[in-house]
């Protein structure tokens, strides 16, 4: 494997659609598409956030000797050997601090020098974002060993990303724009709670005590299926209250590859092979954000 292609695959592609799925109901929801400068920035602070997140997984776990034969998933450049430990650190300060400038400019675009306070404010909710995706499993108090990362997941893939978009567009808050945040936050965290169901063996051995490891397979399923009809739920409840002609129904058939997904998870026995599942749900909520910002705009 060459250099080039051990960082795209260390970037982990197959995350960041999922990533800014986020971004695009947000600024469906406020209508932002049109001010395309906010939006992309957008795109391009998350791309940034999950990219950052993934070399910072991939360092962790690999320094930690979590990443071992014993895994299922794809192998890690750190594991491979083919990037060092000294590279992936400097790639993940170069990409902490360009995604730092990328996040202040979509402050200074969004709030000038008309909002101050506001632009503290995000300015310190990027700060907060770019440590928890680095603290996920890097250090001696990685909170992704102590069962804690569907929570940085769920806030910051979910409602930041949701709620904080939609706010840069609009400079003011709507409680029904938390349902469909919510519903990312919750779908993002499926994602989530799958790959560490599939790595439930291997985590448990190196004591990565995910969440699935504390709560074991049986109740990781029960709160895997919370999380999908929660999701659903949520978006059906916002319908309730926003309906008002046939298309805002659209989005409702991205939930059909999801109750599919659902019945995969109840027949499965053996986690490892949830894997496929992954991909499935990720696509899925990209779909769905999609289907809902049509259904928005049109």
């Amino acid at each position: 494997m060459t250099k080039l292609r051990a960082w795209i695959s260390a970037a982990r592609l197959r995350t960041l659609p999922l990533s800014i799925s986020g971004i695009i109901v947000g600024s469906a929801l406020a209508d932002g598409f049109g001010m395309s400068i906010i939006f992309w920035l957008a795109i391009a602070t998350t791309l940034g956030l999950q990219i950052l997140s993934n070399f910072a997984n991939d360092y962790g776990d690999g320094v930690k000797g979590t990443d071992n034969e014993d895994r299922v998933g794809p192998q890690r450049a750190l594991q491979s050997g083919a990037i060092s430990d000294k590279q992936m650190f400097v790639g993940i300060v170069i990409t902490a601090i360009i995604t730092l400038v990328l996040a202040i400019l979509l402050i200074y675009v969004s709030f000038g020098k008309e909002y101050f306070f506001y632009s503290v404010f995000f300015f310190l909710l990027g700060i907060a974002a770019i440590t928890a995706a680095i603290k996920y499993t890097m250090g001696n108090s990685a909170y992704g060993y102590r069962g804690l990362g569907d929570v940085f997941v769920f806030i910051f893939f979910g409602l930041v990303s949701v709620v904080g978009c939609y706010f840069l567009f609009t400079k003011n808050l709507n409680w029904l724009i938390f349902l469909p945040a919510i519903a990312i936050g919750l779908l993002s965290s499926a994602v989530l709670n799958l790959n560490n169901m599939r790595d439930h063996d291997s985590d448990k051995k190196s004591k990565k005590n995910t969440l699935v490891v504390k709560l074991g397979i049986a109740k990781a399923k029960k709160y895997h299926y919370f999380l999908i009809l929660g999701a659903i739920t949520s978006m059906l409840v916002f319908l309730s209250y926003t309906y008002s002609n046939y298309l805002n129904l659209l989005f409702l058939i991205a939930f059909i590859p999801l109750l599919i997904h659902l019945n995969k998870v109840i027949k499965t026995q053996d986690t490892k092979n949830l894997d496929p599942e992954l991909k499935k749900v990720a696509l899925s909520t990209f779909f769905l954000s999609i289907l809902f910002s049509l259904s928005q705009i049109l």
